[in-house]
C-alpha cells in the first residue's frame, strides 16, 4: 500500500505526455495540461458574542475549465468529438448535449500510466489551431478546452 508522505513510486514522477480520453475512446496525447484544480467557497458567519473568530464553512466547490496543448496530429478524434457537441451533431442529437466521461491520464518516458483525472460530464468548449506563416519554424500546435463537473484523482491499479 502506498505511503501519503512518500511521492509516487518512491521518486517525484516525470511525465512525458499526457493521455486524454472520453468514455474511454483515446482523443490524444498532449504535451500539456492547466487548469487540474478546485476552490472551494468559504462563507463566514458572525456569533453574536464571539468576538475572537468569525465561523468558516464550506460552500460550493469550482472547477475550471482544463486546456490542453500539443502539436498537430494525423488522428481526428478530437474533432469526431467536437462534432458531436456541436453544429450538426448537436443539431443532430435534438440540441440536447451529451455530457461524457473524460480523463487524463499522466505517463512516463516508457508509455507507462503514473495517474488518473477522471472528470464528469465532459464537452469541448474551445479549439485553437495553429497559426500559419510561410517561412516560420515554429511547431504547429492545438490547443482543446474542455468543461466539466468536477473530478476526482486515481492512482493506476486502484479502483
Amino acid at each position: 500500500m502506498p505511503s501519503d508522505t512518500e511521492p509516487l513510486g518512491g521518486d517525484l514522477p516525470i511525465a512525458d505526455a499526457f493521455l486524454f480520453e472520453v468514455d474511454g475512446v483515446a482523443i490524444g496525447t498532449f504535451r500539456e495540461v492547466r487548469g487540474l484544480h478546485v476552490t472551494v467557497k468559504v462563507v463566514e458567519f458572525a456569533e453574536g458574542g464571539q468576538n475572537g473568530y468569525v465561523h468558516k464553512v464550506p460552500d460550493r466547490m469550482t472547477w475550471p475549465n482544463i486546456v490542453f496543448r500539443r502539436g498537430m496530429t494525423q488522428s481526428d478524434a478530437l474533432f469526431d468529438w467536437l462534432q458531436k457537441s456541436s453544429g450538426e451533431g448537436f443539431a443532430g442529437n435534438q440540441n440536447k448535449l451529451t455530457r461524457n466521461t473524460g480523463a487524463v491520464t499522466a505517463l512516463d518516458t516508457a508509455g507507462d500510466r503514473l495517474r488518473s483525472w477522471e472528470f464528469a460530464d465532459v464537452f469541448p468548449v474551445r479549439w485553437v489551431g495553429p497559426d500559419f506563416v510561410v517561412g516560420s519554424n515554429q511547431a504547429l500546435e492545438e490547443e482543446l478546452e474542455i468543461a466539466h463537473h468536477g473530478f476526482k484523482a486515481k492512482t493506476q491499479g486502484s479502483s
